[in-house]
């Protein structure tokens, strides 16, 4: 029997099943990390994916926020009044001129475009403009003036119809900025000219209306032509991707910045309409620079360099805007006209050879000059001391962020003509002084303010001779002695005591000598160093005695005085020493306008004001400034003292102003001097306008001139160019007028050769005739006087 045969002990096994079953091994570790491998990628995938549609959520959310919200912080803006025209109005047809350049207006042969005017001798056609005004908007219309040597003789409309009142719009004088001091007018789409639109996608983005955001063609194209030109010669950019920069990323040249410009413009143009994103488009672009303030947005810019609006606009002038869309720095029309100039050609070219305009219609724009402003760095003007007295006003009511960022309307007082004559006649005047009496050039410094008498209304500021310089607000900010302006508070205080005094009343200009605290004495004197004895209060606030009005406030009391000035609107805590009557009360040039309104007004204080009315960005009334008035003091002793104001400027310490002004003007005010001619002070008015003017040295340092020999020459230039309305205060039915024999103060008769017409208060005029009456005259002179 055959055995089966059996392995021995520790045989190996065959070679080939061991290589087979290793091959097998490793296929399953290769097909385990193959799979192991596909997890992990497709893993990252999903996270790649997730990420991405969370960064991509991310994007969207920024842009529709943004976009969706408020996209930009817009400056209030601040109008100055608006020139109201009607039959008879004190308006030159120079005054009337200078208003139509400082809205911008453009002259021509017919008026027949909005912002344009005509002239033919006495006769003004104006095409007005559409403005909303605070009380609602206003088309704009053909306005047929003429006028006469007098002033505005009449008004039609374009059917050649009478109208009663006519108003131009409101000028443009300043702005309040955002702290990163970007500007922008906005515009709608619908405000943007149709051939900006059409020059803005030939030159910049011709797929405009066709990409979805970004332009593959545009950007190969845009590698190629800068390769081949060996640098940067083209962009590739959509208006869209130029938008997303702008708006939403900062400048910096990464491809990680770039990316984002890419996907952001593609969801921008998935989310709006391709009008919505160019308006966003034509508001946000970089347009130029103003100093420290950005100029964006078209809106803007055609204020900034044309001094019109976007839609006043011709060809070259699109075409201006449209080439300094590529480099608002480099092609800078200012700086660099000639550069300026071959852009916005080449643009005209990029417009006819693409058919946009005939060559007829190249060749005209080709042949114009730039077209930009003289002025267009200044846009509405430099008004630093006056609007610096709107913010203050604004301050009290308004939050910091709401000024600078809501877009409000803020409507003011200034009144541009007024401004500009103030500015002149102090730069040129304190020049003059300088010169004449040797003083160091630029040493003089002053400050002058004008406003309504009867509202209140502030029509002026100069804060300096330099008005183009915003520093020191010398009007609001200068606290100096007012010297002999406060004379007037003395002397109204005792005319408010009518049974005791009157113009007529004897004073005693004789030395006095008052003991001080401490045991000093105070021992004033009159600027002439003379005593006159015994003058008639008249006299002596018309000379402006010293040694009189001591005697007289010291018999009053100082703190009868102290609260007639309080009455009068001044605030600021007086000093009750008895050198206060001559002055030693510091304030303001603003102040003492206060102080005068009261006076100039009858007696009837209206606080001072610079706004009248605060509007939204969408024309809601926010805020209104009414006129609030308040009976300060009584009219009759008001009345008195006006009078005798008056005669300080006929006869007294103001008669240089005769060489400016008609008798029939009635203009009155009170001269202003301090120790050592440190301070000129002047305080005047006439029956519509208030104005003060001081001036001095910063340093405090004598600057050699007197009230009269300083300030009122200023004030003399200034209110000589502003018209003035005639006459003065209206006679309160308390008051008659007596005409008065000078010698014993009696009433005069026709033989009494020294008689005048003086005002009393009613009750307190003389009844017995003087020596020089006869009894029928003196009878018949009465009744006819009162």
């Amino acid at each position: 029997m055959v055995k089966k045969s059996t392995p021995a002990k520790g045989r190996k096994k065959s070679p080939v099943k061991k290589r087979r079953k290793s091959r097998g091994k490793k296929r399953a570790a290769r097909t385990a990390s193959k799979s192991s491998f596909i997890s992990m990628l497709l893993g990252l995938l999903f996270l790649f994916a997730l990420g991405g549609a969370v960064y991509m959520a991310y994007l969207d959310q920024t842009v529709k926020s943004k976009f969706e919200g408020k996209r930009w912080a817009v400056p209030a803006r601040i109008y100055g009044r608006a020139l109201e025209l009607y039959p008879g109005a004190p308006i030159t047809q120079k005054q009337f001129q200078a208003e139509l350049q400082q809205l911008g207006y453009r002259k021509a042969a017919t008026a027949k475009q909005p912002g344009t005017w005509s002239q033919d001798r006495g006769r003004h056609v104006v095409h007005t403009r559409e403005f909303d005004f605070w009380d609602g908007r206003k088309s704009g219309t053909v306005l047929d003036l003429r006028f006469s040597r007098n002033g505005l003789k009449s008004i039609l409309d374009r059917k050649g119809r009478k109208q009663a009142l006519a108003r131009m719009e409101a000028p443009q004088i300043g702005s309040i900025y955002p702290t990163h001091k970007e500007d922008r007018v906005l515009v709608q789409r619908s405000d943007l000219p149709k051939m900006l639109v059409l020059a803005l996608m030939e030159v910049e983005d011709r797929t405009f209306n066709t990409h979805h955001g970004v332009d593959p063609k545009a950007i190969l194209r845009a590698m190629w032509a800068n390769l081949t030109a060996g640098r940067v010669v083209q962009g590739g950019s959509t208006l869209t991707q130029q938008l997303v920069k702008n708006f939403y990323l900062t400048s910096e040249r990464t491809l990680w910045r770039k990316g984002n410009e890419a996907l952001m413009a593609l969801l921008l143009d998935a989310r709006y309409s391709k009008d919505e994103i160019l308006e966003a488009y034509a508001n946000e672009i970089y347009l130029g620079q103003d100093g420290s303030r950005a100029i964006h947005g078209f809106g803007l810019a055609s204020h900034f360099y044309f001094r019109r609006p976007l839609q006043e606009l011709d060809l070259p002038r699109l075409a201006l805007l449209v080439a300094l869309v590529r480099g608002p720095s480099y092609y800078d029309p200012y700086r660099h006209p000639k550069r300026a100039k071959k852009r916005r050609d080449l643009v005209l070219d990029i417009l006819h050879t693409r058919g946009v305009i005939s060559k007829k219609q190249r060749q005209a724009a080709v042949g114009s000059g730039l077209g930009i402003s003289k002025k267009g760095r200044k846009v509405g003007g430099s008004y630093h001391a006056f609007l610096d007295l709107v913010r203050r006003q604004l301050q009290r009511d308004y939050r910091q962020e709401d000024l600078t960022s809501e877009g409000l309307r803020v409507f003011t007082t200034l009144d541009p003509w007024a401004q500009k004559q103030a500015e002149l006649a102090m730069s040129q005047r304190l020049t003059r002084l300088e010169k004449g009496r040797k003083l160091p050039r630029g040493k003089l410094e002053g400050a002058a303010i004008i406003a309504g008498v009867e509202a209140g209304e502030v029509l002026a500021v100069v804060g300096g001779r330099d008005p183009s310089v915003a520093g020191f607000n010398r009007a609001l900010d200068a606290i100096r002695p007012i010297g002999s302006l406060v004379k007037p508070a003395v002397y109204l205080t005792a005319l408010m005591q009518p049974r005791r005094y009157n113009l007529l009343t004897p004073l005693e200009d004789e030395s006095i000598s008052i003991k001080q605290p401490g045991g000093k004495r105070w021992t004033p004197s009159n600027y002439d160093g003379k005593s006159h004895g015994e003058v008639p209060l008249h006299e002596a606030l018309t000379k402006s005695y010293n040694l009189a009005t001591v005697r007289l406030g010291m018999d009053l009391g100082l703190g009868k005085v102290a609260k007639t000035l309080r009455a009068l609107g001044v605030e600021r805590p007086v000093d009750l020493f008895p050198s206060m009557l001559l002055g030693a009360v510091s304030l303001s040039p603003i102040e003492v306008v206060q102080f005068y309104q009261a006076i100039a007004a009858g007696g009837f204080r209206s606080p001072l004001r610079a706004i009248r009315e605060v509007l939204t960005a969408d024309g809601d009334t926010l805020q209104r400034y009414p006129l609030t008035v308040k009976q300060a003091v009584p009219a009759g002793p008001a009345y008195l003292l006006n009078w005798n104001l008056q005669q300080v400027v006929q006869q007294g310490t103001a008669r240089r102003l005769a060489k400016y002004f008609r008798p029939e003007q009635k203009i009155a005010g009170k001269t202003g001097t301090t120790n050592d001619l440190r301070d000129s002070w002047f305080a005047g008015f006439s029956a519509d306008k208030v104005a003060v003017v001081w001036v001095g040295r910063d340093d405090n340092k004598s600057a050699g001139l007197t009230g009269s020999s300083g300030a009122l020459e200023v004030w003399g230039d200034m209110m000589g160019r502003v018209s003035l309305a005639p006459g003065g205060q209206m006679q309160p039915e308390q008051v008659v007028r007596v005409l008065v024999d000078k010698n014993s103060g009696l009433r005069a008769g026709k033989k009494c050769r020294a008689a005048e017409i003086y005002p009393f208060i009613m009750g307190t005029e003389p009844t017995r005739n003087a020596p020089c009456a006869s009894g029928g005259v003196g009878q018949f002179l009465r009744g006819l006087f009162e």
